[in-house]
């Protein structure tokens, strides 16, 4: 397993992205979605490969109780062995890899944690494949 990023969203990216260029990061790459109105921008410290992804919601106004930490991601060597392990171990599957290449849960905490398949997503699996999401990611 390989931590990959930590996601928080942000009212003002400019302001954000400012800031954490002075904590020495730098962007390295930004996608827009206009179908999802929103824009995602990765930083990371020159050299390191985890990441900050900056979450910008076009239409945000203004967060509030915590909701601007978004989750922690892992990339793992096989997503359904992962959620297995994890479900076996009495942990809810929240978002589960229907696609093979992505999945969430959530720490006794709440907090959001997305797992990311390491090669190209994997092929499409029971039980995966027809489990329903059970409750928000």
């Amino acid at each position: 397993m390989r931590f990959l990023h930590a996601m928080l969203r942000v009212s003002d990216p400019d302001s954000s992205i400012s800031f954490f260029n002075l904590l020495g990061l730098e962007e390295r790459r930004r996608k827009d979605v206009p179908q999802g109105r929103f824009t995602l921008i990765f930083l990371g410290v020159p050299g390191d490969e985890a990441e900050v992804e900056l979450t910008h919601n076009w239409d945000e106004a203004g967060y509030g109780g915590g909701r601007n930490f978004g989750h922690l991601a892992f990339m793992v060597d096989d997503i359904y062995a992962s959620c297995q392990r994890l479900m076996d171990g009495g942990v809810t599957i929240n978002r589960p890899p229907r696609d093979g290449r992505m999945a969430f849960v959530r720490s006794p905490d709440g907090i959001s944690i997305e797992l990311l398949q390491q090669s190209d997503a994997l092929a499409s699996a029971e039980p995966w494949a027809s489990m329903p999401n059970s409750g928000e990611w």
